[in-house]
């Protein structure tokens, strides 16, 4: 058997605003964008730059109860973690596009890593494992998080 997961749906409040924050500032790719009429709402995927797995489905809130879930749907929590292929070239990328980091970047013994907030507050981990260490479903990730 062969499964994966292939969207996380995060709640936002604006299609079009959300895609210009992941796609300019976080330079992730425009995947989709198709309005469905029965349903009138659009189905927007964005990924990272060299990405063939998880993307993310860009979902507008469609009641005020999802409203209050925009940028807190962890809690609190780091609820996303985007691996990279060269951490200072991204973190230097980012700032300079005015992401903001609440975590400063640090070395562990699996990776480099520091948490940044999307345009809603989401928490993330940019992160850049180490040679001799497997980032997968069974791996130690970020226990500061």
């Amino acid at each position: 058997m062969h499964q994966s997961i292939i969207h996380i749906a995060l709640v936002v409040d604006d299609y079009d605003k959300a895609i210009e924050y992941f796609t300019q500032t976080l330079s992730f790719n425009l995947i989709e964008d198709t309005y469905i009429e029965e349903q009138d709402k659009r189905w927007v995927v964005v990924a990272p730059p060299g990405s063939n797995g998880t993307a993310l489905l860009l979902a507008k809130a469609s009641s005020e109860d999802q409203e209050t879930r925009i940028g807190n749907q962890t809690g609190g929590r780091v609820f996303l973690f985007l691996h990279t292929d060269d951490f200072w070239r991204d973190y230097s990328a980012m700032k300079a596009k005015g992401v903001t980091f609440v975590r400063d970047p640090f070395e562990y013994d699996y990776g480099t890593v520091a948490v940044f907030e999307d345009l809603y507050g989401n928490k993330w981990d940019l992160i850049q494992s180490n040679e001799n260490h497997s980032m997968n479903a069974g791996s130690k990730v970020n226990v500061a998080s």
